[in-house]
């Protein structure tokens, strides 16, 4: 099997090689994680570097089941090492051993070490990792194919018919070798999301009752792009009889952002130049998994649009935040350094009316920073006195940004 090879992941794992940080993958399972360390390492092994200087842990893989504790991880790892070459790391879904970043930590302080490290929770990276590696690690956040990507593996044809393919089969790039197939898609989809919630979730955060942990999921993913908080998701639910409390439903939210499987966006006071506590959105890595979980019954396909464009504004190096201008709301503001960018999605705009609602809250934005309007009209570009209307396809296709 032909590995699909990720570049622009690749190229920032090796824009990084061989600086004094520890290189940090974090991404949902299945996301393509080791088949980039795999890359990574055959790149090492066509540039010079010896088999031995190259030490490759999985910790999936049950060979390495002995090495569950920092102490076992850093004494295996160092027996390995070269002691006049540099030496090159890699823990592949290291949060499976215990208080793994002190042997992460030891090992980095060494003078012959390049360290690189992934995991399938975000918590892998909170708490003691960051206090101990705090500024000498860099993080790579990984998602499935983008669009670009999906159409450049299964050939460039008729792009619309991409498009729905590619939401509706989903992401991960291991779809790609199905063929279209519907039924190997759905059961390949039934692993990830029984393995991430299974293993992930429930296990790891000793959830018992999982009939509420997965209609609070499906309520997730049947809402994505909708203003929410905990209090009025556990209103919803329990009116319609699938009684639960915040609390629970906060817990749950956590934990599926924890496992990479759900994003949360905060709200951004665009006037008054702040963050806000209330309002969040939720969007999901995946929208493959939307159609596994929830069927193609009241597709929504604005949001799922939107949902794909927050993604790649992701990918793309963005922070993104859901704009408030007065009471008006801007789909997205994406913030990179002194870069920032705001943009509205609609599916279409067709209608007179519908364009103006969309662009309204644009214009009420004073500053100058640019602003796009993106739908999937099959139409050219337009200028609405610097708001730019543009294909989302078209959009999604552009090169990646420097």
């Amino acid at each position: 099997m032909i590995l699909i090879k990720r570049q622009e992941y690749l190229s920032q794992l090796l824009n990084f090689k061989d600086e004094r940080l520890i290189k940090v993958v974090s991404g949902v399972r299945r996301c393509g994680k080791s088949t980039l360390l795999l890359q990574f390492m055959d790149f090492l092994k066509e540039n010079g570097i010896g088999d031995s200087q190259i030490i490759y842990i999985n910790f999936e893989d049950m060979d390495f089941a002995n090495l569950n504790t920092a102490q076992k991880l850093h004494k295996y790892v160092v027996s390995k090492m070269q002691e006049n070459k540099k030496n090159y790391i890699i823990l592949d879904e290291i949060q499976n051993v215990k208080k793994f970043e002190k042997a992460v930590d030891s090992l980095f302080i060494k003078k012959n070490t390049d360290i690189y490290i992934t995991g399938s929770n975000a918590k892998f990276l909170s708490g003691e990792l960051a206090t101990l590696l705090s500024g000498r690690y860099v993080e790579i956040s990984m998602l499935p194919l983008s669009f670009k990507e999906y159409v450049s593996f299964t050939g460039k044809t008729d792009l619309e018919k991409k498009y729905v393919d590619y939401i509706m089969l989903g992401s991960f790039p291991q779809i790609i070798y199905f063929g279209g197939d519907a039924n190997k898609v759905r059961a390949y989809l039934d692993g990830i999301y029984s393995t991430v919630v299974l293993k992930d979730i429930l296990s790891r955060r000793k959830i018992a009752d999982t009939f509420a942990f997965n209609n609070v999921a499906r309520f997730i993913f049947d809402n994505i792009g909708n203003l929410l908080s905990t209090n009025r998701i556990a209103n919803i639910m329990s009116s319609s009889g699938k009684e639960i409390n915040t609390r629970t439903v906060k817990s749950y939210l956590e934990a599926m952002a924890d496992a990479f499987i759900i994003y949360k966006a905060k709200r951004f006071d665009i006037k008054g130049g702040e963050y806000l506590k209330t309002g969040d959105k939720y969007y999901l890595c995946d929208i493959g998994l939307r159609y596994y979980l929830l069927g193609n019954k009241n597709t929504d396909f604005g949001h799922i649009l939107e949902n794909i464009v927050y993604l790649e504004l992701r990918r793309r190096g963005f922070n993104v935040y859901i704009g408030k201008a007065g009471e008006k709301e801007i789909d997205f503001v994406a913030q990179s350094g002194s870069k920032t960018e705001y943009y509205q999605v609609a599916y279409s705009i067709k209608e007179k009316d519908t364009l103006e609602r969309e662009l309204n809250p644009l214009k009420s934005i004073r500053n100058h920073y640019p602003k796009y309007l993106i739908t999937l009209d099959n139409a050219p570009p337009v200028d609405y006195n610097g708001i730019r209307s543009i294909n989302a396809l078209e959009w999604l296709m552009q090169p990646a940004p420097p």
